[in-house]
């Protein structure tokens, strides 16, 4: 399996907010949990993405603002993530689900790879396919890590 982005991305439906689930994190995110990227659309251009997570240990939630760039002429599957600038990276949309319940992020050179989904969680099954789809491209799937989003069954919410 081909390393390669999808054919087309809808700008509109893929702004909004995403659960980080799984990841092979860089130097910057590696101690980065239960991250939520929020994309809106910029007057430029551009997303402005919005970035919450946690740092195992921390108490206060942290915060990052960047830049997500469409790169022309790619159906607007391959763009660049601006976190610190000059500084820019490649953001690669590998698979994405027909209703945008969930992406996958790669990279070319397989440096790194999100799982995200539209909530903080998903079928397991699907997951299984996705990081065996993930492998067959390529990517060290045993360097994935959970982002550690926990959802607060039904049940503990009627009795709190």
């Amino acid at each position: 399996m081909d390393n390669v982005p999808v054919q087309k991305v809808d700008i509109m439906a893929y702004a909004g907010k995403w659960f980080s689930l799984y990841s092979i994190p860089g130097f910057l995110d590696k101690d980065w949990k239960q991250t939520i990227q929020t994309y809106v659309i910029h007057p430029d251009g551009y997303y402005a993405a919005f970035t919450t997570y946690r740092v195992p240990g921390e108490e206060k939630q942290k915060y990052v603002r960047s830049k997500l760039a469409v790169v022309r002429g790619t159906g607007n599957a391959k763009m660049k993530a601006q976190i610190i600038w000059p500084f820019k990276m490649d953001y690669w949309v590998i698979e994405l689900a027909a209703d945008y319940s969930y992406t996958v992020v790669g990279h070319p050179k397989h440096k790194h790879l999100f799982i995200m989904a539209r909530k903080p969680e998903i079928d397991e099954a699907l997951l299984v396919a996705i990081i065996e789809r993930c492998h067959e491209k390529g990517y060290d799937t045993a360097k994935l890590v959970s982002q550690e989003h926990k959802s607060t069954p039904a049940l503990e919410i009627v009795h709190a």
